[in-house]
């Protein structure tokens, strides 16, 4: 079952979080608490949405965090998969696939013409799982991030 996630599931999310943090070797990157967390999805003006994904028995297995892109060329809004997560035990249950279709629907819903997502290039299981849903890697772009002292001197 897959539902919107509500203010109660922020624990859960943040233990998620830090679970896909630690199978992508970056644990210790993680710097949001549920606090940002709760803000980021359920404050004033929500910067992110999150859907859960259930289990039979209504554990939650997975989540799916995404915000608002837009498209200049398109010129209308898509959707940024930032994080995608299915726990080790529920893998192949269909909990991934039904995240994305929701995100899918929504698009279609909503008009928005694109959903898109960032994969690890080491992560060959997540790559051919996205590769049997249709998904396409954009090998022509490269992703560039600026953070922590680098960002502080552009912005300064």
């Amino acid at each position: 079952m897959i539902r919107t996630a509500v203010p109660a599931d922020v624990p859960e999310i943040h233990r998620m979080v830090c679970e896909l943090a630690e199978y992508e070797r970056a644990l210790h990157e993680v710097r949001a608490g549920e606090e940002q967390l709760r803000e980021a999805l359920f404050g004033e003006r929500p910067a992110a949405f999150a859907h859960i994904a259930e289990d039979g028995s209504g554990r939650i297995v997975g989540f799916a965090l995404w915000f608002l892109n837009f498209s200049t060329w398109r010129g209308v809004h898509g959707i940024y998969l930032e994080d995608l997560y299915v726990r080790p035990e529920a893998r192949g249950g269909g909990h991934g696939k039904a995240l994305l279709a929701e995100l899918a629907r929504i698009c279609v819903e909503r008009g928005y013409e694109r959903l898109e997502w960032s994969v690890l290039n080491w992560n060959a299981p997540s790559i051919a799982f996205y590769e049997a849903l249709g998904a396409r890697p954009q090998d022509e772009w490269t992703v560039y991030r600026l953070t922590d002292e680098a960002l502080k001197r552009l912005g300064a």
